[in-house]
């Protein structure tokens, strides 16, 4: 990789991840000041921002450690919450391929805010679509373990009610969610995820609506897409945005 073309990417991909830098930074440093408050230091809240990366898998497993969880139960409930990013990798599994040697950090970060980010941030002119993509993964990633670390060591040096604080990650969704309505070219998907949404949460419940609506949409989605590439292509003619 050269130089001058990596720092390019990492620009390009700054612009695209500064939602991403307030919600991880907010959320990171609440998950950081309960990790100090429930006896774990900051070497802790280092080690679990940057070989686990999951926020809300982060924050149960404070949990699960406090409460004394063997290793089986922490197993299935790993698996059982971080279930939806298996789903995610369906549609980047031949481009990580062509990353080989970084393919299984690529993996590794593929969050609910870096998938969205990559499905709809634009290459720029002149900079390599893979270079880009580890620059988004890099930024994204530091952004979460500097927030966690920060609060952990601030946790001991100020008193701060982190209630409420689960709400940034929800509003860093709806500005990538306007983001994105904004920039595709066909608004389909975005309508699609709403109603399925709002549909999975009155029959399945808050709690247990994630899984069952991800799997509604990608269903949807396969079934149209034929109609869904000839819009993209239509509007692609007209001389619409695409992503």
């Amino acid at each position: 990789m050269k130089k001058g073309n990596l720092a390019r990417a990492f620009k390009g991909a700054f612009k695209e991840t500064i939602p991403i830098f307030f919600g991880y930074i907010s959320v990171g440093m609440a998950f950081g000041l309960l990790c100090e408050k429930a006896g774990y230091n900051f070497i802790w809240a280092l080690f679990i921002s940057l070989f686990l990366f999951s926020g809300s898998m982060q924050f149960v497993l404070l949990n699960l450690l406090t409460g004394g969880a063997g290793i089986i139960e922490t197993i299935v409930t790993t698996l059982i919450v971080n279930a939806r990013y298996s789903l995610y990798g369906i549609s980047f599994i031949d481009f990580f391929k062509k990353m080989k040697k970084v393919r299984p950090y690529m993996i590794h970060i593929l969050t609910d805010e870096v998938y969205a980010v990559m499905c709809s941030a634009k290459t720029p002119l002149g900079i390599n679509r893979k270079q880009f993509f580890l620059a988004i993964g890099i930024l994204c990633h530091s952004y979460w373990v500097i927030g966690c670390v920060l609060g952990a060591l601030l946790g001991s040096l100020i008193k701060f009610n982190s209630q409420g604080m689960e709400f940034a990650m929800t509003a860093l969704f709806i500005v990538i969610f306007v983001d994105q309505f904004l920039t595709f070219s066909t608004k389909i998907p975005n309508i699609l995820g709403i109603v399925i949404g709002i549909v999975s949460l009155l029959i399945f419940g808050p709690k247990n609506m994630l899984i069952p609506s991800i799997f509604m949409i990608i269903i949807v989605l396969i079934l149209l897409k034929t109609k869904l590439e000839k819009d993209m292509e239509k509007n692609k003619n007209k001389g619409g945005k695409i992503v």
